[in-house]
């Protein structure tokens, strides 16, 4: 297929190019040109801002796109920019997230309001999503028009397919999902403070994303459906960083905490009663895809996140404090 990637120079855009091109597509990637991909195969680029996407049209259009996946539409204008530039007649891909469930407002409320998992059927927010404040690094969108429920509507008009994304791992990630037990790793750390940690929070590996977003870009019956791509097994907080831990090759002694002393990274470590566990059932059956072992894939991620450590904050203050309480209990 001729495949056009709307964003794919970063984290998991990148991961989906690899994927396409390991595959045999032809891929035009179309991005700002702030974040060239450096280490990807040697595909063609348009450089253009989403906002201008409309005086590329013409050389969209001589793309000849059989497919097209946008991974970083943000916001209504974002989508609706995208497919007015687009040509009509290719599938349409839509890269979401699980942050559209009602569930998700419910753990930063600190409510239960779903059963798990969550399926494709599951209700979604009747509001924004409660982290719209927050603009993702390398990204450039006003955060107030933030919704992924936005893109999704505009792209299912379209007949176009959703694909909804846990937490995201693996290499070059740069929110660094793991780095909360890495960065304490790397400080030679003998103690991590944490809560009950029986949190479940859906995960997916960027390179199995990936895979799975394909299957969604080539499967026929895929058009007009949404599908959750995650871990068929998640496991638990506490579990997952002793999973890091191990792969790490060290074994950080696991300190309970109160949660109010807990340091802000590890927030997510503490009491959290509604789940945020997605199903990926439908997508196990219509596109036959089914993600790797988790931690294989915890393993690999683990590996080239300490062969490529990012800058490090030192002050573990917070950690020492948190310690301390432990200890005076």
């Amino acid at each position: 297929m001729r495949t056009i990637v709307l964003g794919g120079t970063r984290f998991i855009g990148r991961a989906v190019v690899a994927e396409l091109v390991a595959a045999g597509h032809d891929v035009l990637i179309v991005h700002r040109g702030e974040h060239e991909p450096v280490g990807l195969p040697d595909v063609p680029h348009l450089h253009a801002h989403r906002r201008d996407l409309a005086s590329c049209a013409e050389e969209l259009r001589r793309f000849r796109p059989d497919g097209v996946i946008d991974v970083s539409a943000m916001t209504r204008s974002d989508a609706a920019g995208a497919l007015a530039a687009l040509p009509h007649g290719p599938r349409l891909v839509a890269v979401s997230s699980i942050d559209v469930y009602r569930a998700f407002c419910s753990v930063w409320a600190g409510t239960v309001t779903d059963a798990v998992p969550l399926t494709e059927q599951s209700a979604v927010r009747d509001g924004p999503p409660p982290d719209r404040s927050y603009v993702m690094e390398g990204y450039d969108y006003d955060p107030s028009e933030y919704d992924n429920l936005d893109v999704e509507a505009a792209y299912l008009a379209r007949g176009g397919t959703v694909c909804r994304l846990p937490m995201v791992y693996g290499p070059h990630d740069f929110k660094c999902r793991e780095g909360f037990v890495l960065r304490r790793v790397r400080a030679h750390r003998r103690q991590l403070p944490i809560g009950a940690a029986g949190f479940l929070w859906s995960r997916g590996y960027a390179p199995e994303l990936a895979r799975g977003i394909r299957a969604a870009l080539e499967h026929p019956a895929a058009a007009g459906e949404v599908f959750n791509l995650c871990e068929a097994q998640c496991a638990p907080l506490r579990l997952w960083i002793k999973q890091i831990m191990a792969f790490a090759g060290v074994a950080l002694d696991l300190v309970r905490v109160p949660d109010q002393a807990l340091p802000e990274d590890l927030f997510i470590t503490g009491d959290i009663a509604q789940h945020c566990l997605a199903s990926p059932a439908k997508a196990n059956a219509v596109l036959e895809w089914v993600h790797r072992n988790p931690a294989e894939c915890v393993r690999e991620s683990v590996e080239w996140h300490m062969q490529h450590p990012p800058p490090t904050n030192a002050d573990f203050d917070a950690d020492d404090h948190a310690l301390a309480l432990a200890t005076a209990r």
